[in-house]
């Protein structure tokens, strides 16, 4: 039979097959923000915070708190036998990282460094993020890491006070941002405990506020909450250390030093210098928001809001106290400019963000530098003074320091005579005066009362003049000056200091009966 012809092929093309159905762009889910952001904060403070790492100590204050966590740990009283302009926070940081690693290195000091500026800048970031989106946290936080070492490197690169106190000032206006009045209380509280003036971010708080919360039973509640978390720490310390000595020490011991009657031109120096550095270390933030008033973009008063500008102005304030300029009180401005830097770059868009980057990390590349090249000077004699010191005194033997430089007790590894780690306790020069209020008269209230008997009850070993011309020669202080003529011989000069050691043939009877007060309060 047959067969049936085959039916015709279709001369059409085959039907592609369907497409898949695209999931709606705003259905995606977004990629979480904290994987990605907070490693390159981590790394970019590591990394930025290196040349910390290169050297022993990078100034002076780093040496008085190394020096006082030895003597607190040999048993010492803070406030007492152990002394300083200073809330505790930081001494006793430093006294628990050598209790755990030991007191011969301050690498450990250093790494919490590192992690106090990465937590600052998470913190940051996560404000900018609630304000204006993820783009504006990577700016706020990686802008401030960049900036935070825009400074003279041995401010910027030194485990200080100011270091420390950024966390707390950040988490404060943080915990207010979300109405949680209590914990930014206990913020402020250890942002004063780190250092007096970080208890300005008070103010923003206060405006956050009264702008968020409504007048009447729920303000007052939430002022209550406010202040029980400001105020219950901070006097908890101070029983701990003893109300008056407390007070003393941090708040009203403190007159002549921020005084700068005498040495203005000296001040305005040091101030107009200090401030140009700091403007050159934040560039990548200023250049931004320098444009973003000056162009007034649409929402400007809506993202540049009156709480940030509150904040930079209370921390301006806060640097501007005392009068004395010193380059690592600008650190405190950082947290609100970067802040104020980040939403003028939410304004201005996208190139402006990419010319930030690029102008901040040309800063902190420059800046970088300089802390690799920077000379080494005063640690070296530092390094001289203190193995003169451990030549002439044996290790249980005291020696005196007289000058600025408490580092060399710590490089020594030698016990201070005297509670008064520098000579500026004793005569105000701390304050970086020139030379004008500068004396017995003008130290700590009975100061010289305590040093001579602290001297005559157990006389140093060893004395070193390390004035080297400075107002604070012994020939200017009356009790120290009679102290070396009666009892101790000069046998050596080292770098511009002098050694004297005491005089064998009278030794400690004679310095505990003789000196007579002279020149004392």
């Amino acid at each position: 039979m047959p067969t049936a012809p085959e039916p015709p092929r279709s001369t059409l093309p085959a039907r592609p097959p369907a497409p898949r159905a695209e999931r709606p762009a705003a259905a995606r889910r977004p990629r979480p923000l904290w994987p990605r952001l907070l490693p390159v904060l981590v790394l970019l403070a590591a990394l930025t915070r290196l040349p910390s790492f290169l050297r022993p100590l990078w100034n002076p204050d780093e040496g008085f708190l190394a020096t006082q966590a030895r003597m607190l740990a040999d048993g010492g009283v803070l406030y007492d036998t152990v002394v300083d302009r200073k809330p505790p926070l930081v001494p006793w940081l430093y006294q628990g990282a050598f209790a755990l690693f030991g007191d011969a290195s301050l690498w450990p000091v250093k790494a919490a460094a590192v992690a106090a500026v990465a937590a600052t800048a998470a913190l940051l970031a996560s404000l900018a993020r609630r304000r204006w989106g993820e783009r504006a946290a990577w700016a706020a936080g990686v802008l401030f890491v960049l900036a935070s070492v825009g400074l003279n490197p041995e401010d910027a690169q030194a485990a200080n006070f100011e270091v420390f106190m950024l966390p707390f000032t950040a988490a404060a206006f943080w915990c207010a941002d979300r109405r949680r009045w209590r914990a930014a209380g206990l913020a402020v509280a250890g942002a004063f405990l780190v250092k007096q003036t970080g208890g300005a971010v008070l103010l923003p708080v206060l405006f956050l506020l009264w702008r968020s919360v409504p007048s009447g039973d729920p303000r007052r509640a939430a002022l209550l909450r406010l202040g029980a978390g400001c105020v219950l720490p901070v006097a908890a310390v101070a029983a701990a250390c003893g109300w008056s000595r407390f007070l003393f020490w941090t708040v009203t011991g403190s007159g002549a030093y921020a005084s700068f009657t005498g040495s203005e031109l000296h001040v305005l120096g040091r101030g107009l210098g200090n401030t140009a550095i700091a403007a050159a270390g934040s560039a990548g933030l200023l250049v931004p928001l320098a444009a973003a008033l000056r162009r007034r973009p649409p929402g400007r008063r809506q993202v540049l809001t009156a709480d940030l500008w509150t904040w930079l102005a209370a921390s301006v304030v806060a640097v501007v106290s005392g009068f004395h300029f010193f380059g690592h009180y600008y650190l405190q401005l950082l947290p609100p400019l970067a802040l104020l830097g980040a939403g003028a770059l939410h304004l201005l868009g996208g190139r402006w963000a990419l010319r930030s980057a690029l102008c901040a990390a040309l800063s902190c590349a420059l800046f970088l530098g300089w802390s690799a090249v920077a000379g080494s000077g005063e640690l070296d004699h530092a390094r001289k003074v203190a193995d003169a010191a451990r030549r002439h005194a044996g290790p249980q033997e005291k020696v005196l320091l007289w000058g600025m430089h408490p580092e060399g007790y710590w490089l020594a590894d030698r016990t201070p005579a005297s509670r008064y780690l520098t000579a500026g306790l004793l005569t105000n020069f701390s304050g970086g005066r020139d030379g004008h209020r500068v004396g017995q008269r003008y130290g700590v209230e009975g100061g010289w009362r305590t040093f001579h008997a602290e001297l005559s009850e157990d006389p140093p070993k060893v004395i070193v003049d390390d004035s080297r011309g400075k107002p604070y020669a012994p020939s200017r202080m009356p009790t120290l000056r009679h102290l070396l003529a009666a009892h101790y011989e000069r046998v050596e000069r080292v770098d511009g200091a002098v050694v004297y050691v005491l005089r064998p043939e009278r030794g400690e009877r004679e310095v505990r009966g003789g000196g007579g007060g002279a020149g004392v309060r």
